[in-house]
C-alpha cells in the first residue's frame, strides 16, 4: 500500500516539471485527478504548527502576516534507519540535513518565483523529507486564509487566496484537512467555512481542533471532538501544539509529543478520547486514508489516462511534426511535405480520389463534339469549292483533276481543327490546376505553412504551363502533319470520270458545272472526316503524353532542383508555422510526455503486486 502514496508522488512531481499545475487551460490535466490532502486554515490557526508536528521538525517559515505564499507540496516518506534529510523538487541532487536551511530555502524560492513582494502564486514547492519518524504522507500546504490585505499587498489578495484554497479543495479527488484553534468560535472558522462551500456533507473533510490547550478556563472542546457541535463524517482530532515559549527554546518536537499524549492521557475531560488525539495519530489516519483513496481511484486514473494519451497523440498527430533546426533538415522535411501532395495529386488523376474522370471526359465528349461543330459544310459549300479551285488553278485549268484545288481546301478544312484542339489542351490543363488546388487543400501537413504551400502552388502551376505549352506545340503539330502530306491511297481509291460515265473530250469548263463542284466537295468532306476520326484518338494521346503524364512524373522537379540552391535561412522561410501552433505543439508534447511517464508508472506498480 505504501508504493501507492509514493506512486502519487512521483506523478505529483512530474506535473510539476512539466507545467501541470491544475489551473485551468486548454490542456488536460492529471494533476486534478492525483488524490491529495490540502491543509486549509485562517492566518494564526496553528496549521504551520500541525505540519511541524505531523513531520516531527520546525522546517516552516513564520512570522506575521502571509508567510505562506505559494502551495508547499510536502511528501513524507518513511525510513527505516538513517538521518533524517529533505529535497527540493527544484534542486534534487541537493540533500538538506539541517532544517533551519529547508526553512531558509521555503522563503527564498518563494521569493524567485514572486519576487520580494507579498503576492501569492499557484506554482507549488515540492519538499520531500525522509525519516524514520514520519508516516507515508503527502499534504499540501496551502496560504492561510485571511481577511485583511498588510502593507505590501494588493487588495484583492484575500480573494486571490481564497479563490486558490477553493480551486485546490473543490476537486473532488482532494481531501480537506480544516484546520481551525479551538479558542475561537467554530461559526467563524475560516477552514470550516471554506470546506462546507465545497462539501457541505463532510463526506472528504477532516476536522482538526488546535490550541485546545489555551481554552477559557472552565471551558472545553469536548462537544466539538465529539462531532455535536459539528458533524463531519471522519472524528475530529484534536492537536496541542508546541507554545511560542517553547518555539523559541528550541524544544524537541519528539518531545513536544510526547508531552502532546500525555495532556491528552491526564486532563479529565478528553482522557475517553486521548486513542484518537494528537499529530501523531492524525498522521497514521490520513496516510491511511489517503491509501485507500488512492487505491480506488487507480481503475479510474489508468483509464483516464490511456483515453487521454490517444487524444493528446491524435491532436499532435494533426498539428505535424516540428520544424527542424538544420538545415539538412528543414529541406528533408520540406521534401517529405511535397512529396505527400504530390502523392495525393496522383492519387486523384489515378481515380484512388475524385476528378481524375474529368480528363477522360475532355476526350471523350468535349473533343468529340467540338470537332463535329466545325462547320465544314460552310466551307465545302459549292460557292466556295468553285472559288477555291479557281483560284488555286490561276491562269491555266487543271487538266484532269484539280489536285491543287484538293490541297487548298482539305487544308484550309483541316486548319479550323486547331481551335478544338487547342481547346482540348486547355481544358485538360484547367483540370490539372484544379487538381493541384484540391490536393493541396488536402494536404494536412502543408496547412502548417502558409509560405510554402503558396510556393509549391506556384511552382506546381508553373510547371503545368510549361506542360500546356509544350503540349500545345505537340498537339498542333499533328495538325500540321496532316496538312502537310495527304493520303494518296484515300484519293486514287476514288472512281474517276470515265468509270462514271464521263466524256473526257468534254471542255475543261464544263467540269467547273454544279456535279462535278458537289463530287469535288463530297470527296473532300469524306477526307476531312477521315483525319478527324485519327486525330480524334492521336490529339488524348499527345495532351496525356506532354501535360497529364509529365505532370505525374516531374511536377514538382523544377522546385527541387531550386529548393537545392537555397540556404537554411531561406529555407527557413518556407516553414513559417503559426506561433500559436508551435506553442500548442510543445504544450502537448510537454503534457503527453506527463501521462507517459504516468501510465509507466502506474503500470510498474501494478507489475510489482
Amino acid at each position: 500500500m505504501e508504493n501507492l502514496i509514493a506512486l502519487v508522488n512521483r506523478l505529483q512531481r512530474a506535473c510539476t516539471a512539466l507545467g501541470d499545475h491544475g489551473e485551468e487551460s486548454a490542456l488536460p490535466t492529471l494533476w486534478d485527478a492525483l488524490p491529495s490532502i490540502a491543509v486549509v486554515g485562517g492566518q494564526s490557526s496553528g496549521k504551520s504548527s500541525v505540519l511541524e508536528s505531523v513531520v516531527g521538525k520546525d522546517f516552516l517559515p513564520r512570522g506575521s502576516g502571509i508567510v505562506t505564499r505559494r502551495p508547499l507540496v510536502l511528501q513524507l516518506h518513511r525510513i527505516d534507519e538513517g538521518r533524517e534529510y529533505a529535497e527540493f523538487g527544484h534542486l534534487p541532487r541537493k540533500k538538506f540535513t539541517d532544517f533551519a536551511a529547508v526553512r531558509k530555502e521555503i522563503a527564498d524560492e518563494t521569493d524567485r518565483e514572486t519576487g520580494r513582494s507579498k503576492q501569492i502564486s499557484t506554482v507549488p514547492i515540492y519538499l520531500s523529507i525522509y525519516s524514520p519518524n514520519v508516516v507515508n504522507l503527502t499534504l499540501i500546504d496551502l496560504p492561510g486564509l485571511t481577511k485583511v490585505a498588510i502593507d505590501g499587498q494588493s487588495e484583492s489578495i484575500v480573494m486571490d487566496i481564497e479563490n486558490m484554497v477553493q480551486s485546490y479543495i473543490e476537486k473532488p479527488n482532494c481531501i480537506i484537512l480544516a484546520v481551525s484553534p479551538a479558542n475561537q468560535d467554530l461559526a467563524t472558522s475560516d477552514a470550516i467555512k471554506i470546506s462546507r462551500e465545497v462539501d457541505p456533507k463532510g463526506e472528504r473533510t477532516f476536522g482538526v481542533l488546535t490550541k485546545i490547550d489555551l481554552m477559557d478556563q472552565g471551558t472545553d472542546a469536548v462537544d466539538i471532538l465529539e462531532g455535536k457541535a459539528y458533524k463531519l463524517q471522519f472524528p475530529w482530532i484534536g492537536i496541542v501544539n508546541r507554545s511560542q515559549a517553547d518555539i523559541n527554546k528550541n524544544v524537541d518536537m519528539i518531545a513536544a509529543r510526547r508531552r502532546e499524549r500525555e495532556y491528552f492521557a491526564q486532563t479529565p475531560q478528553y482522557k475517553h478520547l486521548a486513542h484518537r488525539m494528537g499529530s501523531e495519530h492524525l498522521g497514521k489516519v490520513l496516510s491511511k486514508h489517503l491509501e485507500e483513496v488512492i487505491k480506488s481511484r487507480i481503475p479510474g486514473l489508468q483509464s483516464l489516462i490511456n483515453k487521454t494519451i490517444i487524444e493528446l497523440e491524435s491532436e499532435l498527430s494533426r498539428l505535424g511534426r516540428p520544424i527542424a533546426t538544420d538545415a539538412g533538415g528543414k529541406l528533408y522535411m520540406i521534401m517529405e511535405i511535397c512529396r505527400v501532395f504530390d502523392g495525393i495529386f496522383k492519387e486523384h488523376l489515378d481515380g484512388v480520389r475524385p476528378g481524375g474522370d474529368q480528363v477522360y471526359n475532355v476526350f471523350d465528349n468535349q473533343l468529340p463534339a467540338a470537332l463535329k461543330r466545325l462547320p465544314f459544310d460552310k466551307h465545302l459549300a459549292m460557292e466556295n469549292v468553285r472559288k477555291l479551285i479557281t483560284e488555286a488553278d490561276g491562269y491555266q485549268p487543271h487538266l484532269i483533276a484539280p489536285e491543287q484545288g484538293y490541297r487548298r481546301l482539305i487544308e484550309t478544312a483541316l486548319i479550323t481543327i486547331k481551335g478544338p484542339s487547342e481547346v482540348a489542351v486547355d481544358a485538360v490543363h484547367g483540370i490539372l490546376k484544379e487538381l493541384v488546388r484540391k490536393s493541396i487543400s488536402e494536404t494536412v501537413e502543408l496547412k502548417q505553412y502558409p509560405s510554402l504551400r503558396v510556393e509549391v502552388g506556384n511552382a506546381a502551376v508553373e510547371s503545368l504551363n510549361r506542360m500546356k505549352e509544350e503540349s500545345r506545340k505537340a498537339t498542333l503539330q499533328l495538325v500540321d502533319m496532316e496538312c502537310s502530306y495527304l493520303t494518296v491511297d484515300f484519293f486514287r481509291k476514288l472512281p474517276q470520270d470515265v468509270e462514271k460515265g464521263g466524256n473526257p473530250t468534254h471542255s475543261i469548263f464544263d467540269r467547273y458545272n454544279d456535279s462535278y463542284l458537289r463530287r469535288v466537295g463530297s470527296n473532300v468532306l469524306s477526307y476531312v472526316n477521315m483525319v478527324c476520326a485519327s486525330l480524334r484518338n492521336s490529339i488524348p494521346k499527345s495532351i496525356v503524353y506532354c501535360q497529364v503524364r509529365e505532370a505525374k512524373r516531374s511536377l514538382l522537379d523544377h522546385f527541387f532542383a531550386e529548393l537545392g540552391k537555397r540556404e537554411a535561412r531561406q529555407l527557413g522561410t518556407l516553414l513559417d508555422e503559426d506561433p500559436a501552433v508551435m506553442q500548442r505543439r510543445l504544450s502537448l508534447s510537454k503534457r503527453l510526455e506527463l501521462y507517459r511517464a504516468a501510465q509507466a508508472e502506474i503500470d510498474s506498480v501494478a507489475w510489482s503486486k
